[in-house]
């Protein structure tokens, strides 16, 4: 099993490579060796070239590159190409360009390259403009401009008696061990308040508002706002049309006032990132009407999902751009057998291989952005090694 998982590597990355120049799967466009013609190794029909060799070298970073400036460094980088190129050569000579992985492998890669070459220069980021990013901050304002907030937790009791009966408990449990301040409030919460299970289960907590919400009583938005630090309880009970609250503020955020001009990099990547998304989709979608896709919802419950731990899965990865998509079989080790580093598209197994083409655009904060879009390819993160 392991021989498999680094022939995958191999043979998936030979197939983007496109062999010796050959036509790739399914009539793609051939891949013609860069540079000088000169011979430095053979395998068979296959020939690595100096301008092949340099091509590999000069795409890594600069460190990289220089460690390389030897003939003995350039003898081991060599070296690898010859070692990659012959386990591939096995690889396919024993069918396994025919495995299932590998074939699923292959595609993924094949996917990559694609959305890389359609979509780097289709959409720029220098492509998003000033204006277009004040527009948008202009209609997004409340994510840049926010109001001081503050965070309470409260017990909930049905009298004011009944309230300042809990608060002379919390101040006789505080006075034993005030180390366990938190503990003692929610374990009152859980005794005592009469508010939602759901409240209940989470300590009685409110969560931030601002000073205008409109979601709690105004009563208790009012007294929030009065308590100073961190942990202080109100003094008195706080009355309102729910019933008497006993108030410990949690947490405080100061206001956020962010100008234009200190988030226009962010806007302009925000924007990028969903440009480009855009056109991804709207460019599979495209693809797929000219596919003449057919779903069989009907069927889906046929599909079996193995929920308990350590089930044995079919060992099939997830489509790129996909959430948690590996770019190789479940289980692949971090150094196959045999090599000396991570086999990384662009370089043999074992040699420091250009990074993933990144499918998400830059990378950068964006306020009240969560999380990319749903569905949002993920930007693998560059990676590169010292060793060959």
């Amino acid at each position: 099993m392991r021989l498999l998982v680094l022939l995958v590597s191999c043979l998936a990355l030979t197939a983007c490579q496109g062999g010796s120049g050959g036509a790739g799967p399914g009539g793609g466009p051939q891949t013609k060796k860069p540079g000088d013609p000169t011979a430095l190794a053979k395998i068979d029909d296959v020939t690595i070239t100096v301008g092949e060799f340099e091509d590999r070298i000069n795409k890594q970073s600069p460190y990289i590159r220089a460690r390389y400036s030897s003939v003995e460094r350039k003898k081991e980088f060599l070296d690898n190409l010859v070692r990659f190129e012959t386990l591939a050569k096995e690889a396919a000579k024993r069918g396994y360009d025919k495995d299932e992985e590998v074939v699923r492998t292959m595609k993924q890669v094949m996917i990559q390259k694609l959305m890389k070459d359609e979509f780097d220069n289709r959409i720029k980021l220098e492509d998003i403009k000033d204006d277009e990013c004040k527009k948008f901050y202009d209609e997004h304002k409340d994510e840049y401009n926010k109001p001081e907030e503050v965070r309470v937790s409260h017990i909930l009791v049905d009298s004011d008696a009944k309230a300042k009966e809990v608060l002379g408990k919390y101040r006789e449990l505080v006075a034993k061990d005030k180390a366990q301040d938190a503990k003692h409030f929610r374990d009152l919460v859980t005794a005592y308040s009469i508010d939602d299970t759901a409240n209940k289960q989470r300590g009685g907590d409110l969560s931030f508002f601002a000073d205008n919400s409109t979601q709690l009583p105004k009563e208790l938005v009012q007294a929030a706002f009065k308590l100073q630090n961190t942990g202080d309880v109100s003094l008195q009970p706080v009355k309102t049309a729910k019933g008497w609250h006993v108030l410990k503020l949690t947490g405080r955020r100061k206001a956020l006032n962010r100008g234009f001009d200190e988030v226009k990099r962010q806007i302009q990547n925000r924007l990028y990132r969903d440009k480009r998304q855009k056109a991804q989709e709207d460019f599979v979608a495209e693809l797929k009407k000219k596919a003449n896709v057919q779903i069989y919802e009907d069927k889906l419950h046929n599909v079996q999902i193995h929920t308990t731990p350590g089930a044995p899965g079919p060992g099939a990865s997830m489509p790129p751009g996909m959430p948690g998509a590996p770019g190789l079989p479940p289980g692949h080790p971090a150094v196959p057998p045999g090599m000396k580093g991570p086999p990384l598209p662009g370089g043999p197994a074992g040699m420091p291989g250009r990074p993933h083409p990144p499918m998400g655009g830059p990378k950068g904060p964006h306020p009240g952005l969560k999380g990319p879009p749903p569905g949002a390819p993920a930007t693998p993160a560059p990676a590169a090694s010292e060793h060959p």
